[in-house]
């Protein structure tokens, strides 16, 4: 089936608003995209997170290709995080049940575990500027071993917390390497966990396809408007009010987050919450 024959200009419009945001802003996706699509489009929690993190991941490639090509990557940071990261979302998968037999409490698992990550994306997103500065009067750790194993474990946390979620290589990642890594430049930080995130996104939202979890006709769509919206937001990011968009961001981060929680607390089953994509595969 041609997938471009069903584009859905409100999915795409979606998707650009969200490339948009992530241009101007920095965010990733998986904390905007996959509170949109359970909230707004009533797409089931597994479903929306399986498409996410492939949409995700597409989208990281162009950025983490600029951040390459400008040397901001520091390949070690890279390495260390993914020797976590890896394994752990794998193991986290092979834990996830199969959209056919998610239950109420798999939901909720998932709409909880999303909606603390919202909670604290929004708070890095508010005190970023507060953290960099802190980081940079902060003494490095003097352990190079100690680093090393926390950077490990950050990544295997940041592992099982995209493969749930989609939510936790961005803001909440950037935040701990700061403290990590307090003599890096931000760039080479961002630049760092953006490639990180590819790899990891690519992983985790393979898994969820061999799972059945993604929607290809849904990723099409968000993708067409994603990319442009990519482009001019990071185009327009040096003219954009930062506070202002930051303050924003934060808002809708933590409405989301509320809305979510309060949808878990329901106790919503997979029955309440069929995706348009699970009944044109049916």
């Amino acid at each position: 089936m041609n997938l471009f024959s069903n584009l859905d200009a409100l999915h795409a419009a979606a998707g650009m608003l969200v490339g948009l945001l992530v241009g101007l802003t920095g965010v990733g996706g998986g904390s905007l995209m996959t509170p949109i699509l359970v909230l707004l489009f009533g797409v089931a929690p597994q479903t929306a997170v399986g498409t996410d993190l492939l949409y995700a991941a597409i989208t990281k490639i162009a950025g983490s290709a600029v951040h390459g090509w400008r040397e901001t990557v520091d390949w070690k940071i890279v390495r260390r995080l993914a020797m976590g990261s890896i394994p752990a979302s794998v193991i986290t998968l092979l834990l996830l049940p199969r959209p056919g037999h998610v239950g109420g409490h798999t939901e909720k698992v998932i709409l909880i575990s999303l909606a603390v990550l919202l909670a604290a994306t929004a708070l890095a997103v508010v005190f970023r500027e507060k953290l960099v500065a802190k980081a940079h009067r902060l003494q490095p750790i003097e352990s190079p071993t100690r680093v090393l194993v926390s950077t490990v474990i950050l990544g295997a946390l940041v592992g099982v917390a995209v493969s749930i979620s989609s939510v936790g290589a961005g803001a909440i990642g950037v935040t701990v390497l700061l403290l990590l890594y307090p003599r890096l430049p931000v760039v080479n930080i961002v630049g760092s966990d953006i490639a990180h995130a590819v790899p990891l996104a690519l992983i985790a939202g393979t898994g969820h396809w061999i799972l059945g979890d993604v929607d290809s006709e849904l990723l099409t769509n968000l993708l067409v408007g994603s990319i442009p919206g990519v482009i001019v937001g990071s185009l327009l990011s040096t003219r954009a009010p930062a506070r202002i968009l930051q303050i924003l961001l934060a808002c809708v981060l933590a409405l989301s987050s509320w809305q979510l929680y309060l949808k878990a607390q329901k106790g919503s089953g997979a029955s309440q919450q069929t995706t348009t994509a699970q009944h044109r595969t049916a």
